[in-house]
């Protein structure tokens, strides 16, 4: 069973990952996936998504802000 701790855990874990991979600041990455509601959607489906390989989940929040922005534009 997860802790407040550990979702907290993954959520510093993927906004790390996501700002070396896009070569942002801490409070650049942590303003975009909250902008797209990405750390609710990771927060939300932890259970799966920590289980899963880094490159896999920082796919997974490119598409998932893609549809995002694409939901915005209608």
């Amino acid at each position: 069973m997860e802790t407040n701790q550990d979702v907290a855990y993954f959520l510093a874990f993927c906004i790390e990952q996501y700002k070396k991979t896009k070569g942002l600041t801490g409070e650049q990455a942590a303003q975009t996936l909250d902008k797209y509601g990405v750390l609710e959607y990771l927060e939300e489906f932890y259970d799966v998504l920590h289980t899963q390989s880094h490159q896999w989940v920082l796919e997974d929040i490119d598409d998932f802000i893609n549809i995002r922005k694409k939901e915005e534009t209608r």
